[in-house]
């Protein structure tokens, strides 16, 4: 091999090799940016991570919001009206936010299964339901349904 080839292979390598590194580093961005959707069953069932962001969605279930003395810190169930967890929340809720009303928090799944949010988000028209929470509670309807329809079987 001539000197201008072993030059010319030694650049192309070391353009692969910062071009994969470059890839790798993406990849990396994007896993640690990406933030999961898990409904209350799901969260009740373990299969969501403690300590990583992620979504939780469905209810703000009736009767269970309690604000602290702080005026700031409020706690709150959701549901997917099959399993409930509780939400903590720090900051002004959005003006549309009561209960019965569908909300999708972002936050951390603390170790004592307590939800502690960072942003709550709520529906800005009555027809409105956040997609993930809509397809959750419809998920599990027609589980409900199906079991239902067994039983009487």
């Amino acid at each position: 091999m001539t000197p201008k080839r072993k030059k010319r292979i030694m650049l192309i390598g070391l353009m692969l090799a910062g071009v994969a590194i470059a890839a790798g580093f993406a990849l990396q961005a994007f896993n640690e940016n990406l933030m999961f959707f898990y409904t209350p069953s799901e969260v009740s069932a373990g299969e969501a991570p403690a300590g990583r962001m992620i979504r939780v969605g469905g209810l703000v279930t009736e009767g269970s919001v309690q604000r602290q003395s702080d005026g700031l810190t409020v706690q709150f169930d959701v549901t997917d009206n099959n399993k409930t967890i509780t939400v903590q929340y720090t900051g002004i809720l959005p003006d549309l936010f009561r209960e019965g009303q569908g909300i999708v928090a972002h936050g951390q799944l603390q170790e004592d299964r307590l939800f502690v949010a960072a942003e709550v988000l709520a529906k800005h028209d009555e027809n409105y339901m956040p997609p993930e929470v809509a397809d959750a509670l419809k998920a599990t309807h027609d589980a409900a349904t199906s079991d239902n329809a067994k039983k009487v079987n």
